[in-house]
């Protein structure tokens, strides 16, 4: 009876053992996916700042643009070393805006179409952004995958004991509010 008990015992231990090691695991998924968003963040600035080199000699657009993109980038980082997931989000979205921009701006330069630096740039600004929509997807993935483990039993009595190191609350990257109804009322008009 007592080998029953011990064994009961041994297993209870290692089954709390294994979810809290898998909660870990999912949390790590989660920071290595942050950190992934800001690598693409990074490359999409860059790509920015050569792109604007290039086609300055074009247009006085560029001016705007650059201001705006630096000073987005700028509340952007500040609000990630706060903390501040929310703020960092919502510029890092109006960076995209920006982005999806820069092809209307294309259209009406002819010779900076012609220009094939400037169409590689432009490529990569559309690679970026796409690997970027990768990673944004693929963060929201983890953090559903690991709000869903986090309240299901028996994981939830493990996060429950373990509350500093396994309970976290990660925020979706998502539009706001606002974006959302106005892309959902957006109609084409031919």
């Amino acid at each position: 009876m007592l080998m029953i008990l011990l064994i009961l015992v041994v297993a209870i231990i290692a089954y709390v053992i294994f979810i809290y090691n898998r909660m870990i695991a999912q949390i790590e998924t989660i920071n290595n996916n942050q950190k992934q968003i800001d690598i693409q963040l990074d490359r999409r600035f860059k790509v920015f700042e050569s792109l604007i080199n290039v086609v300055k000699k074009y247009m006085d657009y560029e001016q705007t643009t650059l201001k705006d993109v630096v000073a987005l980038r700028s509340k952007a980082e500040v609000a990630h070393a706060s903390g501040d997931e929310k703020t960092r989000i919502d510029a890092e979205n109006k960076i995209s805006q920006i982005a999806g921009g820069i092809n209307l701006v294309f259209e009406q330069y002819p010779d900076l179409k012609a220009n094939q630096n400037a169409m590689q740039l432009q490529e990569e600004i559309v690679s970026t952004e796409n690997k970027l929509a990768f990673s944004k997807q693929s963060l929201n993935d983890s953090i559903e995958i690991y709000n869903a483990n986090k309240k299901s039993f028996p994981a939830n009595l493990v996060v429950g004991a373990f509350h500093s190191q396994l309970d976290k609350d990660f925020p979706y990257w998502q539009l706001d509010k606002d974006k959302v109804a106005e892309q959902e009322s957006y109609t084409v008009k031919l």
